[in-house]
């Protein structure tokens, strides 16, 4: 049986970032995963270009039942941190929007420096590496489908339940439970939405159409882009406000994000009276969208001109055109969501150095946790950051 001073349980990028970080401080590394090659979200992240950090990354980014636990961490490794390693690995990058950073070539190249860094490091990798059981005798000790193996520390960071075909899995929250400590409810976030009944054929209808909005949950809005599809809402949008919406409650969608609705449609009546009202917003909106709310709005005015309709009328439009209100369906789930939401409570966990208030020596990082980025290169930054702090601490 081989003994290591440090065994982390999967090489997504927090395992990765935590194994070369253990590593460089001169500790005897194993890291485990259960696919057939490691860090394929990664490869996957930002099509095929990964989204590996945020310019504006800071803890109001972050969902977690305690907002201030991501902190330290966030502190300790910044985003410039990262930026930095990624230069010295002379990758070039670039700004999408709104401070995503994005690989100019491919997301391999990410992935090709953390393995680099581990080599350097002396971290041992080992894939198709399935773990039966772990049993606590003076450290830990590790039943897998490659053999035994004992280490004095273990880091869990098999990410979550988002995306079982890249190697989702519940292993970190049942070591969790195994050891005494809280995991929260789970649920899909950065997810689409779905929709039902006339909605659902509506959207089908637009699938494709994608338009700027802004859309909002409660007190939570987000100005992105929206995509119909041929099961509901799509688009960085709705990805980014699932992660705060709840079943059963409705979403706000603005149409017209930069326009008074209510200004525009009482300025056509008056500069435009025999103009019909899907003209008039055909101006602004896609004609397909148009002639589907047409449908939904007002039907029995559609070839109406717009003198004739009273005041009253074109108001409520226009507020609708603003304000949008519908309850989706639900989501398309841990499928196609790109993080879990919810996971091992952070009530448990040291913040400065992730390591399991329960159990000494065991330690949880990345989407495993009970903290979520929103949508924009935010969760990788998370995984570096917590992948590091623990790794300075094993």
């Amino acid at each position: 049986m081989k003994s290591y001073d440090v065994i982390i349980i999967g090489a997504g990028a927090a395992g990765l970032m935590c194994a070369m970080t253990a590593g460089q401080r001169g500790k005897s590394v194993l890291l485990l995963e259960r696919a057939n090659k490691v860090g394929k979200k990664i490869l996957m992240s930002g099509g095929g270009r990964c989204n590996f950090t945020n310019l504006y990354s800071e803890p109001g980014n972050y969902l977690s039942h305690n907002p201030h636990f991501c902190k330290s961490a966030l502190s300790r490794y910044t985003q410039w941190d990262f930026i930095a390693l990624v230069e010295k690995h002379g990758i070039a990058y670039h700004e999408k929007s709104q401070g995503q950073l994005f690989c100019d070539d491919s997301s391999k190249q990410i992935l090709a420096m953390l393995l680099a860094e581990c080599e350097q490091a002396g971290v041992e990798i080992l894939t198709r590496c399935e773990l039966d059981k772990v049993e606590c005798d003076h450290g830990f000790h590790l039943d897998t489908s490659l053999g035994e193996f004992h280490a004095q520390s273990l880091v869990v960071a098999s990410g979550g339940l988002s995306i079982p075909t890249l190697g989702g899995s519940d292993i970190g929250y049942r070591l969790a439970q195994q050891y005494g400590m809280q995991v929260l409810p789970r649920r899909a976030g950065l997810v689409p939405f779905t929709l039902s009944g006339a909605l659902k054929e509506m959207s089908g209808r637009l699938s494709g159409l994608s338009l700027p909005v802004r859309i909002s949950c409660g007190s939570v809005s987000f100005p992105e882009q929206l995509l119909f599809t041929h099961r509901g809402l799509s688009g960085p949008a709705v990805l980014q406000i699932s992660s705060y919406w709840r079943e059963g409650e409705s979403i706000e969608i603005d149409l017209l994000p930069e326009t008074d609705a209510a200004d525009l449609v009482s300025k056509a009546k008056r500069q435009q009276p025999k103009s019909l009202l899907r003209t008039v917003l055909n101006a602004v909106l896609a004609k397909k969208l148009v002639t589907e709310l047409e449908q939904l709005w007002w039907p029995e005015s559609a070839e109406k001109p717009m003198a004739e309709f009273a005041d009253k009328e074109l108001l409520e439009v226009a507020k609708k055109l603003n304000h949008w209100r519908l309850t989706p369906a639900g989501t398309e789930g841990y499928r196609t969501a790109e993080v879990t939401m919810g996971g091992v409570d952070t009530h448990d966990l040291s913040s400065k150095t992730m390591e399991s208030k329960t159990r000494p020596d065991l330690y949880f990082i990345g989407e495993v946790v009970d903290v979520s980025g929103q949508l924009g290169g935010f969760n990788f930054q998370w995984a570096w950051s917590s992948g590091y702090v623990a790794g300075q601490s094993v």
